[in-house]
């Protein structure tokens, strides 16, 4: 292709334009072309359909619309990208990829027109081996890099993720290469992703190679993998620049694996992280929060901030971070993210984030849409997994905006860091604090503490002040009083804090009322969990671990042990129940099971009202299965862990087989 042919593709598509007067060869195209000037956005199926027939021509087209319709377009997202299993099992008579006419009634090129004439762009999906990751291996691109890049660049193709399955030990910087060497002949300007899953340090060598690479496993819908993978992600963060990005995967929020609260701290963390934002719902069917976590438009500037920084924790402790990113224009994007079980005030200062000393400081809370002053202090409180994303700078300008105020209640618990708890026809107390962190004093100052409807709420200490100097809190204490009646499950209770002039802080909190505690000895597979989270897919009852739905595992085998009743579990892995202080004993049996052959190592903890009660210490797929046994008596709560052993996640399948409380 001829240098003004290329600048013709650059132009036709919008994007990778080169400077007036700049020769723009085929060479160019990739990398140093313009292209992921910021993370890319957009939408992949992978997360939500993975290769079932719902994956189709018709879904597509759909969340093309939708990308319209609902305002995402606007709001920056841009590709929509088939993942695998669109293809055909075996390759044409002349060597091509065939499409699946039963997904793709129309083809390929069709659907990629399609997403075009809505002003979107459009992605495709192979492997760098010969076979994709799907387990009915569909062609790979391995040997035929240049016949499957031209056929891309003839669909309209803008986008390639490129797996890494079926290798065939090919050197890895080889295999992704050599596909870049075919991109830039096609002359197409193409988005080049590496999912090569971290396994050679992408990020050491892949700038020169593509505009962003994974740099973990896939991720899961699930709050552990989710927070593994941002960790392995955020110590990376001087990898990333504009063109060349580090790729913690795709998003999950909206596939209902983890609560609002969980999704807003993942997409705030691949904010904060500049990471590529690939919505993995089918947003088809997905809830109203889902699209306001998404569209958040002050967020995704974040992550689309042109200076391209990757955000990074400045201070890591005892599982409460908090994360700086420098902005184009000079502000600091802050994010204060909680990774415990329990409510934390989580603060930080002008000082700490980079910012210059000055009288008064600007925060844009960017969750809240409010304006507020600070002398400094950036705090706020956060529920168990939540987060918050600010936008300080120093403005000289600061009197005309009211006093920040961070607003957070805490429950009375049965023990340090236990779930929020309440009993049907119990009183429950909770603390709540307003706390100015303004230059000036905040004045008339209310707290007030609401329920759900039938619950009361009686204040035990003052909940007003005339006045409330810098620096200075207002604490209430407050009888809740829950019904007799009300029925096992989550609810709310809501703080909001009102001060002149004309600003409110609000805080919600959520309580638990508990399932009832076992009457009798009884299967903890029967039960009511309070809690569960997974290492890979839903902890299973009765089944092992299958990695992905529900119901999806094998029956539970140890050493060659079948067992009938139990729970599946991969590390790490959480279950948590209300026992209510009725029982004594739990038992069970424990081991890694069967079907990961000779990989896998774990270890099982049993804790009773946070306290560890029982350690089976290291398991391996060798042993057979060891009888564990912790005394829970007096307990409200038990945790079931599952950890990897310390050796890292590898195909960690731990059952807890035959498992049952002895209660009275």
């Amino acid at each position: 292709m001829t240098a003004a042919a290329a600048t013709s593709v650059l132009l036709a598509v919008g994007i990778g334009a080169a400077p007036p007067g700049t020769a723009v060869t085929a060479e160019a195209v990739i990398p140093g072309d313009g292209l992921a000037l910021t993370p890319p956005m957009g939408f992949n199926n992978w997360n939500s359909t993975h290769c079932r027939a719902e994956f189709n021509e018709a879904m597509v087209k759909g969340i093309a619309d939708i990308f319209v319709e609902r305002g995402l377009k606007d709001a920056g997202y841009q590709y929509v990208n088939l993942d695998d299993c669109w293809a055909l099992p075996q390759r044409g008579p002349d060597g091509n990829l065939v499409p699946d006419l039963v997904r793709f009634p129309n083809g390929i090129k069709a659907v990629a027109d399609y997403v075009h004439s809505k002003g979107l762009k459009f992605g495709i999906y192979t492997s760098a081996g010969t076979k994709t990751c799907n387990d009915n291996g569909f062609p790979g691109a391995l040997g035929f890099e240049q016949k499957d890049a031209d056929l891309f660049a003839s669909y309209g193709v803008d986008y390639l993720k490129y797996d890494n399955c079926n290798n065939q030990g090919v050197d890895a910087k080889l295999r992704y290469t050599t596909m870049r060497d075919a991109l830039r002949r096609t002359g197409r300007p193409i988005v080049y992703s590496l999912c090569e899953w971290g396994e050679n340090k992408p990020w050491e060598w892949g700038k020169d190679v593509g505009h962003l690479w994974r740099t973990t496993g896939d991720i899961s819908d699930s709050w552990n993998s989710m927070l593994g993978i941002a960790k392995t992600n955020w110590a990376l963060a001087d990898y990333a620049g504009p063109g060349h990005w580090n790729d913690p995967d795709m998003l999950e929020v909206g596939n209902g694996g983890m609560t609002d609260t969980e999704y807003r701290s993942h997409f705030n963390l691949w904010a904060i992280m500049a990471a590529p934002l690939l919505i993995g719902s089918d947003l088809r069917k997905v809830t109203p929060e889902t699209f306001e976590i998404l569209g958040n438009r002050e967020v995704i500037a974040v992550d689309q901030d042109p200076l391209g920084v990757q955000g990074k924790p400045i201070r890591s402790a005892n599982g409460v971070h908090v994360f700086v990113k420098p902005l184009k224009n000079g502000d600091k994007a802050v994010l204060l993210f909680n990774e415990t079980e329990k409510t934390e005030r989580v603060t930080t200062t002008a000082t700490e984030i980079g910012l210059p000393q000055a009288t008064g400081y600007k925060v844009r809370d960017l969750w809240a849409y409010t304006d507020r002053h600070t002398a400094g202090t950036i705090a706020t409180t956060l529920p168990p997994h939540g987060s918050a994303m600010f936008r300080v700078n120093a403005d000289r300008g600061w009197a005309k905006y009211p006093p920040a105020v961070d607003t957070g209640a805490a429950l009375q618990t049965v023990y340090p860091g236990a779930s929020p708890l309440v009993e049907p026809g119990q009183n429950a107390t909770v603390t709540t604090t307003a706390t100015n962190n303004g230059r000036v004093p905040a004045v008339t100052v209310k707290s007030a503490l609401s329920g759900p409807a039938g619950w009361e709420v009686l204040p035990e200490s003052p909940s007003d002040k005339i006045m409330l100097r810098p620096g200075e809190s207002l604490s209430t204490k407050w009888t809740v009083k829950v019904p007799a009646d009300a029925k096992p499950g989550t609810y709310v209770l809501a703080v909001r804090t009102t001060y002149r002039p004309d600003a409110d802080t609000r805080f919600d909190f959520e309580v638990r009322v508990p399932p009832p505690a076992p009457a009798a000895n009884a299967y903890v597979s029967d039960m009511a969990w309070l809690s569960s989270t997974n290492g890979w897919g839903p902890v299973e009852r009765d089944t092992s671990n299958g990695e992905s739905g529900e119901r999806d595992g094998n029956p539970i085998t140890i050493n060659g042990t079948t067992y009938a009743k139990g729970i599946g579990a991969h590390a790490p892995s959480n279950v948590e129940f209300y026992v209510g202080g009725r029982c004594t004993s739990l038992t069970a049996d424990v081991g890694v099971d069967d079907e990961e052959g000779n990989d896998g190592s774990v270890g099982f903890e049993v804790w009773a009202n946070g306290a560890k009660v029982a350690d089976s210490g290291v398991m391996t797929n060798a042993m057979p299965a060891k009888p564990i046994t912790a005394n829970i008596t007096g307990a409200m709560v038990v945790r079931l862990v599952v950890n990897d052993g310390g050796d890292g996640i590898t195909s960690d399948h731990g059952d807890w087989a035959g498992l049952r409380v002895t209660c009275s």
